[in-house]
């Protein structure tokens, strides 16, 4: 690790140089969690190319863990993840903040409700991602609901969010879904009812992370403030509306 964290200082050297009062010129290599990549990039990579025309943006999508990993090897020069984690060592500039939502069966009781509570889900069938995915601990962690109930041998568990909504829609039980997914309509052609969440702090906050002192930190600053601009325009309806 201590090897590849040099190697990584080096690299951003050799990038600061080339675009010395260019930001955002050039290779920069950016890793996205899945949660997020498919339901933000689409409306962020425009901006990106009408403001930033000389960037190269290399990406990855993966877990977290292995993009911080990355992070931290020099491997990537930034990374759009969701908050909280352990980001010892890294800094961050904020993105947004996605809502968690309720996500059930269109026939089931509770979406008769207008808001739920999350303790409701402790007698449900809960379907959440499978391990590795930090969304799966965020929504546990939020409703306060305890994880050794969902080990890896227990219950169903999806690998995406596009097959999280069909497990749901055929009936296999409730789960969350953050508020981006469902403005991009993931759940729109699913027999499932989506509905706001009866607690405080009920989301995640998505952030750019780069290495603690790394010279790519103003663009990692700029990245942000793309991407949140990319994200002002309102993206769900209200409470009242659903």
């Amino acid at each position: 690790m201590r090897a590849g964290a040099i190697l990584g200082q080096a690299e951003d050297l050799v990038q600061a140089c080339r675009g010395a009062g260019q930001p955002l010129t050039g290779r920069f290599r950016l890793g996205v969690i899945p949660t997020i990549a498919p339901f933000m990039l689409p409306a962020a990579l425009p901006a990106l190319r009408t403001r930033f025309p000389k960037l190269r943006l290399f990406l990855r999508e993966d877990l977290t863990h292995r993009l911080i990993h990355d992070l931290k090897a020099g491997v990537l020069d930034a990374a759009v993840i969701a908050l909280p984690y352990d980001m010892a060592g890294l800094d961050w500039a904020h993105v947004d903040d996605d809502e968690l939502m309720a996500a059930l069966p269109s026939d089931h009781p509770l979406g008769a409700s207008r808001r739920i509570t999350p303790q409701t889900f402790e007698r449900e069938e809960l379907i959440l991602l499978e391990d590795g995915h930090c969304l799966r601990d965020h929504a546990l962690a939020a409703c306060g609901l305890g994880g050794q109930r969902f080990n890896r041998d227990e219950g169903f568990a999806a690998t995406s969010l596009a097959t999280l909504v069909q497990m749901v829609g055929s009936g296999l039980g409730v789960s969350f879904l953050p508020a981006m997914a469902v403005a991009s309509g993931l759940a729109d052609n699913a027999q499932v009812t989506v509905r706001p969440l009866d607690a405080a702090d009920m989301s995640r906050e998505v952030v750019v992370a780069w290495r603690a002192g790394s010279t790519r930190a103003t663009e990692g600053r700029l990245l942000a403030e793309v991407f949140a601009k990319s994200r002002a325009a309102p993206c769900i309806a209200p409470a009242e509306a659903l």
